[in-house]
């Protein structure tokens, strides 16, 4: 989910929205609207919706997060070390700074600020730490931080990158290396895997995944027995669906959604940050936009906006789909409970 190198990974994979023959199931793509492929998006997205744009000028925006006491909107800067606040009377502001590396950055972090931001369950923030290499949970009201979980068997996580959280208050997160100078080459690396993880309320963590090569953002099902993970992957742009047993464990893992075909075609942008809503559809990153994705994996539209997409989540009640796509911040009206 970013920076100069993360960034580039993600671009890299289509340098302009186009549609080709190959991708006949996008027969009206665009680079910048919504493209409805099932008529089901209509009761998700009302057909008069339109992309507004809420902010701009950052380096690459990401981790929206509705916090719902409040009424506002907390999203990442990754490169710039900021998380920023947007509420409809003041607009969007800085409001953590720094986000994630706290003092002078070194040179072996690529990645500095925070990335994935969630609550727990008594609503404080977390944070997907990728500069300090940890998973931060602060307190909104003093802004104090306390570190969770910064190594596993004694060695530091490469760059902690997006997380959900579960009812009962474990963790899922991902660790791939993308906020380290070097990346998979870092010197400072010390795990040999990027891992998909899960961390107890009591501080067991567990690895459910060590096996994939660019593990990005994850989502997890309404009755918590999926957890999904986007793979920013040219060789397999999946979306993998782990089955997890009553422990909130990994009892198997499928191929939801591969996007191969968008990525052919050369859209913009590669799988990343994903929200699910209520009902089991997904909001998930991949070339071209989000892609509004059926519980069984079917694709029901498109929202691009011309550039790459990094991630979105719903809130305002259910009303709206916030966007961090590139250097924006922008919303799209959902229809309430979709």
């Amino acid at each position: 989910m970013h920076n100069p190198g993360r960034r580039a990974v993600v671009a890299g994979l289509g340098a302009g929205l186009a549609c080709s023959a190959g991708l006949a199931q996008l027969p009206a793509a665009k680079s910048a609207g919504i493209t409805r492929l099932d008529p089901r998006l209509d009761r998700i997205i009302p057909p008069t919706a339109r992309i507004e744009v809420l902010a701009g000028g950052y380096t690459w925006s990401e981790g929206p997060l509705w916090v719902p006491q409040g009424d506002y909107l907390l999203f990442s800067d990754v490169p710039k070390n900021v998380v920023h606040r947007w509420d409809r009377t003041n607009g969007a502001k800085p409001f953590l700074s720094p986000s994630g590396f706290q003092g002078v950055v070194p040179a072996t972090i690529r990645e500095p600020g925070a990335n994935g931001l969630a609550l727990d369950r008594q609503g404080r923030l977390l944070l997907a730490d990728s500069g300090s290499r940890a998973l931060v949970r602060v307190d909104l009201a003093t802004r104090r931080r306390t570190v969770l979980a910064d190594r596993f068997e004694g060695k530091r996580f490469n760059s902690p990158n997006d997380l959900v959280v579960t009812r009962s208050g474990a963790i899922y997160f991902t660790d791939p290396t993308y906020g380290l100078e070097g990346m998979d080459e870092s010197p400072v690396r010390e795990l040999d895997f990027a891992g998909l993880y899960r961390l107890d309320p009591d501080g067991t963590l567990t690895v459910l995944d060590r096996t994939q090569r660019k593990p990005n953002g994850v989502g997890l099902s309404p009755d918590e027995r999926t957890l999904y993970l986007a793979l920013s992957d040219r060789d397999r742009p999946h979306i993998l669906a782990y089955a997890l047993d009553a422990r909130g464990m990994q009892e198997g893992v499928r191929v939801f959604r591969d996007m191969r075909r968008e990525q052919d075609a050369g859209l913009p942008g590669a799988p990343d940050g994903m929200d699910v809503a209520p009902n089991g559809h997904l909001f998930a990153s991949g070339p071209g936009g989000i892609h509004i994705l059926s519980p069984d994996g079917e694709l029901l539209g498109i929202i691009g906006t011309g550039k790459p997409i990094a991630n979105a989540c719903v809130g305002e009640g259910g009303n709206s789909l916030f966007i961090t796509a590139s250097d924006q911040l922008c919303r799209v009206p959902l229809r309430t409970g979709a």
